[in-house]
């Protein structure tokens, strides 16, 4: 047991002493910097994947033609590897930040195109019908109706990419670029397990830290919406 034991207690020290390290924090090379580079990749990243997603996954459920067809297809991009996306990029466009970009995109697209959709599609018919016998615009009712009953799934979907995205970031360390994974991949190959070690309980913080934020604003939004003044009754 003391030699396990001691190992371990050795490994913790090691962490502690690369975190209270100053030269780890600052410069291009630190962790303020790595942590920026990975929540840019990040936040691009859904930004982008929400931008497709959303719309389209609010047409889907209003159309419904082809919509479990092209649902399916997104889908496929999760099964995708995502270090296989990103050679791919590499080899059609080079070594440029879009090729980490187009990987986390695809990725992220899915669940949250999946989830606006079951989420708008599952809206009560009824609640539709008494908002337009009310005289509601088909955009007074989306905001007014169908978003604020979707948007718990919808925003699940949401968090999910989330998380999704804060893990996967880390590949653009594979591709030479910069981000949180950069200290796992760098730590490999110079066999430095307290960075490596560091660098997982950064990208484990990050998410935490994500979850816990989306967890209290989905929170706020519903209360807000409950508190609302628009009530449909389906008589």
């Amino acid at each position: 047991m003391a030699g396990p034991l001691g190992a371990l207690m050795n490994m913790n020290a090691g962490v502690y002493l690369w975190f209270s390290l100053p030269e780890n924090w600052l410069g291009e090379n630190g962790i303020l910097t790595r942590l920026a580079e990975h929540i840019y990749y990040v936040s691009l990243s859904l930004a982008i994947a929400c931008a497709i997603a959303l719309p389209l996954g609010v047409l889907l459920a209003n159309y419904r033609k082809g919509a479990q067809v092209a649902i399916g297809l997104f889908n496929i991009g999760r099964a995708l590897p995502s270090l296989g996306i990103v050679i791919l990029a590499i080899m059609l466009i080079g070594y440029e930040t879009s090729t980490v970009i187009i990987a986390l995109v695809t990725m992220s697209i899915p669940p949250i195109l999946t989830n606006t959709y079951v989420g708008i599609d599952q809206v009560d018919s009824s609640l539709k019908q008494a908002a337009r016998s009310m005289g509601m615009r088909r955009w007074q009712m989306f905001i007014q109706l169908e978003l604020p009953l979707a948007f718990p799934l919808i925003f699940s979907g949401f968090r999910s990419a989330l998380v999704q995205l804060i893990a996967t970031a880390t590949i653009a360390a594979y591709a030479g670029f910069g981000g949180l994974g950069r200290f796992l991949i760098d730590g490999l190959g110079r066999n430095d397990t307290p960075q490596i070690i560091g660098g997982a309980l950064m990208v484990s913080a990050l998410a935490i830290i994500s979850e816990w934020v989306c967890s209290m604003i989905e929170t706020l939004m519903v209360r807000k919406w409950r508190a609302g003044n628009v009530e449909l009754s389906a008589t």
